[in-house]
């Protein structure tokens, strides 16, 4: 996605959370592979001072796009009711986009790009986990303006279809 937008001359940064180019992301990381109450409290701490560290390293650069993954969809990791209340929190304070996507991949297709990817599972990745998640953080797309992308497809396929949708609002705000 990045490299397409830079072949389009869009200056683009990607960050992707947990990152694993700083100490907060690689401690949430690290407690992802754990299970348990306190595992889960650790990701969470470390997860939010690791997008926090992004938002305050990257949010204030002049670039066409920086690419958040999962950012305030970290919050549908967490138990119910606190995710809606701290994904609405967190809302209010970090910077929002008018181009916010989800990529929404079932939860079999998620289980095996996991497989294919990685030696270790994570503590949300178990089959029944993804569901879950998946259901929660479908519905938080309803209190902002996310566009909802079919991500089971090809990654050209998805990418062609955030594409599409970046470029066709950008051609009608410019003819405004």
């Amino acid at each position: 996605m990045v490299q397409s937008l830079r072949e389009l001359k869009k200056n683009a940064c990607l960050r992707v959370h947990p990152e694993a180019d700083n100490w907060f992301g690689q401690q949430a990381r690290r407690y992802l592979c754990f299970e348990g109450t306190s595992a889960h409290f650790a990701s969470a701490l470390f997860y939010l001072v690791d997008v926090v560290r992004s938002i305050l390293l990257y949010s204030w650069r002049k670039m066409d796009f920086i690419i958040f993954v999962r950012y305030l969809m970290g919050t549908a990791y967490l138990p119910s009711p606190i995710d809606t209340i701290a994904y609405n929190f967190f809302t209010s304070m970090v910077p929002k986009s008018s181009h916010m996507f989800f990529l929404d991949v079932n939860p079999e297709e998620a289980a095996s790009r996991i497989a294919k990817n990685r030696t270790q599972t994570e503590m949300f990745e178990s089959p029944n986990s993804l569901r879950k998640i998946r259901a929660k953080a479908l519905a938080l797309t309803r209190f902002d303006k996310w566009t909802i992308i079919d991500s089971n497809k090809s990654i050209s396929e998805t990418a062609s279809n955030i594409n599409s949708s970046l470029f066709n609002e950008e051609d009608i705000l410019q003819k405004l």
